[in-house]
């Protein structure tokens, strides 16, 4: 139990392993859900960025079935700055399919932000232009596809996070 951090109702078993979630301008109501659900599973702090393309007060919440959003540790932020300005010990690691650097060989942090743009346009192109080092994609093998859906993308990227960290901290 001496691993358990309890903070703001949410409890995490990972807390001091894990890095931090934020959803840039998110559109899709379902895709923010799953990702929620995703943060309360694992204890990740989850930031939502800028503005939605949906309501996000209590009761448009408690009327989409979102039992489990009290156990999520969840930040608003107006803009990008107001999100640098609250962790300012982070560094801020940017989702993108304009890249060939792949998620998995990059060498997460615990101190790491991963930043995931909306999902019908993607994180800004100065944003990505200003941070290339700290940029990262899923590879995919069919050309065809244009991309993941956003809330399987946190997810596989999160668990890599996840998994580097709790490597790193067992040695």
């Amino acid at each position: 139990m001496d691993a358990l951090e309890i903070y703001g109702g949410a409890v995490s078993v990972y807390d001091h392993v894990m890095p931090h979630v934020a959803l840039y301008e998110p559109e899709i109501p379902p895709n923010t859900g799953n990702i929620a659900r995703l943060c309360a599973a694992t204890g990740t702090p989850l930031h939502i960025v800028g503005a939605t393309g949906f309501r996000m007060d209590e009761k448009a919440v408690r009327r989409a079935g979102l039992d489990y959003w009290k156990f999520v540790e969840i930040q608003r932020h107006i803009d990008f700055e107001a999100l640098k300005e609250a962790l300012p010990g982070s560094r801020f690691v940017y989702l993108t399919t304009k890249t060939d650097r792949r998620y998995m060989d990059f060498a997460f942090e615990r101190t790491d932000c991963l930043v995931f743009g909306p999902e019908t346009r993607g994180l800004p192109l100065d944003m990505l232009a200003e941070n290339p080092d700290r940029c990262l994609t899923i590879p995919m093998t069919n050309p065809n596809i244009r991309s993941l859906n956003l809330a399987t993308s946190v997810g596989i990227v999160l668990y890599e996070a996840i998994r580097q960290l709790r490597q790193t901290n067992l040695q």
